[in-house]
């Protein structure tokens, strides 16, 4: 028998729906594991349709191209290594999230998802079937046990695979990332390889779906929890992992252990991957933003630059006469240090016809935020003309900490198709812009230096609506915010743990009325980076009509 077996992993970015393109890429990485003498070429989770497809998996038509695409691959992958593939999957009535195993041109085994994740960004549980708990399966001279994603961190899965006969476990993931997310996959992983005494190799998949962006960071652990194995976060890698048979059984051996980075750049790879991936995937070469002279706009549009390039991205100044000589000196100077082409678009003349025509209608009534919200609706008119002429798309820069408590015009600055910086609050803006100016990395387009002047990360928050507006006018400042949204939203608290935190109880109930009547506009918002568990959209869904609120 045979004392060496070599894995190929494919941590690869499919894209949701391009089956035939995900076909492709897996039969190159299947390529790349013949040419390397492996026995088994594995995949991610649900590689062949792309992940998180949600419903798009329950149309029949699409369930019967899966299967025409899983056929003609294993036809076409009948010479060679084993492939390891994930897919949804028809039996009978039931549609199963199954891990496909081809070789000799047909499915020669599948492994069937039994628990199924209902939380987060994850409602698994309306859409596919529970699969029995299995066993392993046999590829050349081992026998290989693949817990699917979420079964890996549930003892019952992988200790049937043990007891059944599994030499090792390979688990196929579609894991995507949140702050902090590879220290709770390593721990449940190190629990599963101490229970079973084998060894484990976690593949997740990369790149950015709609919110999500799987971080791939793909690794191995021996027996007792020992690393063997680190891929790189967020890259793309086709890689041959080897196992070796001794007298205690299949051990891997170890290989390349690439370094982590920390949170803050994590986050912000995260943003510029989201926002690279979701331009490329929908078809967006060129993006626009309008760039007020402040720390948010100058933020998304650094990313902007760093994910598409300096020539795919216009910056536009749209000034009032409430905007300051400082915003428009602070606009300009981000656009030329960035490198991106700058427009001045003027909105006075526009908003004084605006005001003109529903003169009649407001006669004899006072101005009021009615006045100060047409300026946003202009902007957000004028840079749809410019994204509808030159296919370009429309980027909105409001951070967490606006968009949790509606500080935002509907049809307004929340206008547009993709927000970098959805699930980023305020004080995290400052500090990450911060980070950016301090730092700089082969996968950014952008140049290195100071991208973000100072005075723009300095300088008192403002929508510059009208004379000496500030945020602090509206809003607690924002490290008093951040702290009530991180208890309320996050960590979905109470009133009483805003108190406990020594946040005044009228302060902390104001902002928990702000979050809820502003669901609405969280309704109509456009999609973003997703950076928490806490983000808004498919992880915390409330009602739009709403009437309770904590009585404490």
């Amino acid at each position: 028998m045979a004392d060496r077996f070599r894995i190929t992993l494919g941590q690869l970015n499919p894209t949701v729906g391009d089956l035939a393109g995900n076909a492709a890429l897996a039969r190159r990485a299947w390529e790349e594991g013949r040419a390397a003498g492996a026995d088994l070429v594995a995949l991610p989770e649900m590689f062949i349709t792309g992940y998180n497809a949600q419903d798009l998996v329950m149309k029949r038509a699409f369930q019967l191209d899966v299967m025409t695409h899983i056929e003609a691959l294993a036809l076409a992958c009948a010479e060679g290594p084993a492939l390891a593939i994930g897919a949804p999957w028809v039996e009978g009535t039931k549609l199963y999230n199954a891990y496909l195993i081809l070789k000799g041109g047909q499915i020669a085994s599948q492994v069937l998802k039994h628990h199924l994740p209902n939380e987060t960004v994850f409602d698994e549980v309306r859409i596919f079937d529970a699969g029995p708990l299995g066993g392993p399966y046999s590829v050349g001279n081992s026998r290989v046990g693949s817990p699917i994603c979420e079964d890996a961190w549930h003892e019952d899965v992988a200790e049937t695979l043990a007891e059944t006969g599994a030499e090792f476990l390979l688990v196929p993931n579609g894991s995507p990332y949140y702050r902090g997310k590879f220290e709770t996959r390593l721990n449940h992983m190190v629990a599963r390889v101490v229970e079973t005494e084998l060894p484990l190799i976690y593949l997740n998949m990369v790149g950015g779906q709609d919110d999500q962006v799987f971080d791939g960071a793909s690794f191995g652990l021996n027996p007792g929890g020992a690393l063997a194995v680190q891929l790189p976060c967020f890259e793309e890698v086709v890689t041959h992992v080897d196992l070796e048979r001794g007298p205690d059984g299949w051990r891997i051996v170890e290989a390349e252990k690439a370094a982590h980075p920390d949170a803050w750049e994590q986050d912000y790879r995260v943003m510029v991957k989201s926002l690279r991936d979701y331009c490329r995937k929908t078809g967006f070469g060129k993006v626009l933003l309008g760039l007020s002279g402040g720390v948010d706009s100058a933020l998304v549009a650094t990313i902007a630059v760093d994910a598409l390039g300096a020539e795919n991205v216009r910056c536009v100044m749209l000034p009032s006469e409430y905007t300051s000589a400082e915003s428009l000196e602070d606009a300009e100077a981000v656009a030329r240090a960035l490198g991106c082409r700058y427009d001045y678009v003027p909105i006075a003349e526009g908003r004084a016809a605006i005001t003109r025509t529903l003169a009649p209608l407001f006669e004899g009534l006072d101005a009021d935020l009615t006045e100060e919200n047409l300026q946003s609706r202009l902007r957000g008119l004028l840079l749809m003309a410019l994204s509808n002429k030159f296919g370009e798309m429309l980027l909105t820069t409001g951070n967490k900490s606006e968009v949790a408590v509606g500080y935002a015009t509907i049809y307004g600055d929340m206008a547009g198709g993709y927000n970098p910086i959805k699930d980023l609050y305020k004080t995290r803006v400052f500090e990450t812009c911060r980070w950016r100016n301090a730092n700089h990395r082969d996968w950014m387009m952008g140049t290195a230096g100071e991208v973000i002047v100072p005075r723009v990360i300095d300088k008192p928050p403002s929508a510059e609506l009208r004379a000496d507006q500030k945020d602090s006018d509206s809003l607690p400042d924002y490290p008093e915010l951040d702290l009530i949204l991180e208890i309320l939203v996050d960590r979905d608290g109470s009133i009483e743990d805003c108190v406990a935190a020594g946040v005044a109880r009228e302060v902390a109930k104001k902002v928990e009325h702000l979050i809820y009547i502003s669901e609405y506009k969280r309704f109509q918002s456009a999609p973003g980076a997703r950076l928490t568990k806490g983000a808004f959209w498919l992880d915390r869904r409330y009602p739009i009509v709403n009437r309770w609120r904590d009585p404490s």
